[in-house]
């Protein structure tokens, strides 16, 4: 008892306005929400427990479980939403706690083999000799040059090749098409040496892909980590029902045939030169399918296996890419014998071969089937109707801490919705609000006489409400919408009318470039509107003056015909529940509050948070969505949002008192 009493007096003076942080930190503010999240997590830890912990804006989550996470001598995994939050953590967070508690800690970066240099597949693909592009053939010189001095291997490190380049699937790794311990460059392998430096170290960073294709997959490494593992720490905890559900499923592409004839050709012409039935086959299935992919004729999207049942086409075209893997299949098996890379080849066939076969036969009637479109690839999945059993089990078969922050985990302070998704019934919940004054700092408006949003000028409707808004606050907006077609219409529209008009706010579209390459114009130039969709609703991060309005489209309810949550919508209205309100609203709820939460980041912040649904406020749920925001005034007058405007316009304008 005493230990842990000492323990919490050393969180407390950590987080105390004289303690490490304040020392490290500039700024540091003491926070009695951080103070009590960080003790909340330091017990999770002790007891080797499992906690939802729900953090407002400000409440400053990202210290509060670094400081017990570091301080607990264990080893712990910290799992983040993207890449770009891995490296923050790994390069900024981590070492400013380390720093202030002054913690011997060691820290590794690991990310999915993707991102290394493959030293089989550079040396490959530079003995074939056979890109797509000049520009293609340039790279590939620069990586085998960046492969001969770098420790890392990582991509990353290499800024003179994009990220998007079409030579990285050449010079990479994939699960299907690495050759683990039997490849011949295995003691040097940059992915086996990333996985060693997280073996060895106290704190690992991953992302939450990685995490859940590693533990769906025992393939990258996490298998051998998380044995090890005290502590597991999900950060953006809100995206695992998406990502896990993904993961815990079974998924087959285009991409992967593709991928598969490409490697049977490359293998077969360094192991089995005078086999020319071998790159024949591998040419066929290429063309197969890209077959399968051309048998649908939509640019992009989802369809149930109901969908395509009746389609001769599709079923044609797939008949005809199976048969094409089967014979490739026939030509590896005869050659496997004569190298690795051929034999890893042929148990790719067959793996590819039988996912498909199981997709095809549909046995199971707790996954649902169903396929997506992307431009250039097709995929076939089956994804469970239910992860809660599944996950449930990772975090119950051995005993160790399992902490979910993020900020919008729950519905108006029910996790119910959030921890049934993911079989954490037991799992304590805690929330602790948002330090900041929305009260003062922030107004929600809906505007009144909107159609409703399933009419075709619904869109219009809402650039013409925002337009005097935007007026009013200056630009300084984002306007987010629910989907891509609405963000171009109205993207349009409002150029239209800036330039009717004679304003001369600029207009940023997602898409006219890189996500940070927009967010950073937009900071630059002050009074921009950025017009965009689901990319900037969540992980986003703009600060002062220059963000003032966030306008919301519609109400983020899933497209209903989505083949996944069609599904469960059916088989919870089977089971006698009500799927909208159980499923559908809350997950409405937890996206409509990621939007919102752009809007203010900092005790100075003000603006208007405007949701354009009419829904908000003529539909029973809506009040259930509305109190699970922020605490901000209300109105339906456009006059009281100009004058909020006009108040902080003039504020902006008053200088500081000395010494304020």
């Amino acid at each position: 008892m005493r230990a842990k009493l000492r323990a919490v007096s050393e969180i407390e003076k950590v987080f105390s306005a004289e303690g490490a942080l304040a020392a490290v930190v500039p700024e540091f503010r003491a926070r009695a929400g951080q103070v009590e999240m960080a003790l909340s997590i330091q017990r999770t830890i002790q007891n080797q427990k499992a906690i939802v912990a729900e953090a407002g804006t400000g409440t400053g989550k990202t210290f509060a479980y670094l400081v017990p996470a570091l301080l607990s001598g264990g080893k712990v995994i910290i799992s983040t939403g993207t890449k770009t939050l891995q490296d923050q953590l790994f390069d900024r967070d981590i070492p400013t706690v380390r720093a202030a508690l002054k913690a011997p800690v060691s820290v590794a970066l690991l990310k999915g083999r993707a991102n290394y240099v493959c030293h089989h597949h550079l040396e490959n693909t530079l003995a074939e000799g056979r890109l797509p592009t000049r520009e293609d053939t340039r790279y590939l010189q620069l990586i085998a040059s960046f492969t001969r001095r770098t420790q890392s291997g990582d991509r990353a490190d290499l800024a003179e090749v994009p990220e998007n380049a079409g030579v990285w699937p050449h010079v990479t790794s994939t699960r299907d098409n690495c050759l683990g311990s039997n490849c011949e460059h295995h003691d040097k392998c940059f992915v086996m040496r990333a996985r060693k430096q997280a073996l060895d170290a106290d704190v690992v960073v991953v992302n939450h892909h990685l995490f859940f294709a590693d533990v769906a997959l025992r393939d990258e490494g996490v298998s051998e980590l998380l044995p090890a593992c005290n502590t597991v720490i999900f950060d953006e905890a809100h995206q695992l029902p998406d990502t896990a559900s993904l993961f815990f499923g079974e998924s087959v592409s285009t991409s992967q045939l593709l991928d598969l004839a490409r490697d049977s050709r490359i293998e077969g012409i360094a192991g089995a030169k005078d086999f020319a039935a071998l790159p024949d086959a591998a040419l066929a299935l290429e063309k197969a399918a890209r077959d399968l992919r051309l048998s649908r004729a939509e640019e992009s999207g989802r369809l149930t296996h109901k969908d395509i049942t009746g389609d001769s086409d599709f079923t044609g075209a797939l008949d005809n890419a199976c048969a094409k893997l089967s014979a490739l299949f026939v030509m590896l098996e005869s050659q496997a014998e004569r190298s690795e890379g051929l034999e890893h080849c042929r148990v790719r066939a067959q793996a590819l071969a039988q996912t498909i076969a199981r997709w095809r036969e549909g046995k199971d009637d707790s996954f649902v089937r169903w396929l997506e479109l992307f431009g250039h690839s097709l995929q076939l999945h089956a994804t469970p109707l239910s992860i809660a059993d599944i996950f449930r089990k990772q975090v119950t078969e051995t005993s160790r801490a399992w902490v979910f922050t993020s900020a919008t985990l729950s519905v108006n302070g029910d996790f119910k919705h959030y921890c049934g998704e993911l079989g954490l019934e037991d799992a304590q919940t805690a929330s602790w609000a948002s330090p900041f004054d929305f009260q003062n700092q922030a107004l929600l408006y809906a505007p009144k006489g909107l159609p409703n949003p399933n009419t075709r000028e619904y869109t219009a409707a809402v650039v013409t409400a925002a337009l005097p808004v935007l007026v009013a606050s200056g630009g300084r907006a984002f306007l987010l919408f629910t989907s891509l077609r609405a963000m171009r219409e109205a993207c349009e529209r409002v150029r239209d009318e800036f330039k009717t008009r004679g304003l001369e706010y600029p207009v940023l579209l997602q898409g006219e470039g890189s996500r940070s390459e927009l967010l950073e114009r937009f900071r630059k130039l002050g009074n921009a509107v950025l017009v965009a969709s689901q990319s900037f609703w969540e992980g986003v991060d703009v600060r002062g003056d220059a963000l003032s309005l966030v306008v919301i489209d519609r109400l983020p309810f899933s497209p209903p015909d989505d083949p996944v949550l069609a599904a469960r919508i059916d088989k919870m209205n089977r089971e006698g529940r009500n799927a909208f309100m159980e499923y559908q609203v809350p997950q409405a709820v937890i996206t409509l509050k990621q939007g919102a939460g752009r809007l203010i980041r900092d005790e100075s912040d003000r603006g208007v948070l405007m949701i354009c649904d009419p829904r908000l406020v003529d539909k029973p749920y809506g009040k259930r969505i509305w109190r699970s925001l922020p605490p901000m005034k209300r109105t339906r007058e456009l006059a009281e949002v100009e004058a909020f405007f006009a108040h902080a316009l003039q504020a902006q304008s008053v200088p500081a008192l000395s010494g304020a």
